[in-house]
């Protein structure tokens, strides 16, 4: 009787460690996910921040037409209304690389 306790309480406490290691296993997996998400969010705002900079710094330079530059601000603004309904800007950061770029 008592090797049969111990057998089953063996089994028990196998099955639940392996359970537990799948277990860490997903949340690392998920973890990992999430921070390549971020990574990807945060190289698409600073991508698309940079270009809105060298935008706007090639814009200043030249005395373009204005109707030109107020179209290349539309586009911008559009662009960046466009990756914030996609979901790669947060209502934050969209409305930082707005303001940035309205100066």
């Amino acid at each position: 009787m008592a090797a049969r306790t111990a057998v089953v309480a063996g089994t028990a406490t196998a099955v639940s460690g392996r359970v537990q290691q799948r277990q860490q296993q997903k949340y690392a997996e998920q973890s990992q996910q999430q921070a390549d998400q971020a990574a990807q969010q945060q190289a698409a705002m600073d991508q698309a921040a940079a270009q809105a900079v060298a935008d706007a710094q090639a814009a200043q330079p030249s005395a373009g037409p204005p109707p030109a530059a107020g179209d290349d601000m539309m586009a911008r603004l559009t662009h960046l209304a466009q990756l914030h309904a996609q979901g790669v800007l947060t209502d934050d950061e969209f409305a930082a690389a707005k303001a940035k770029l309205l100066g």
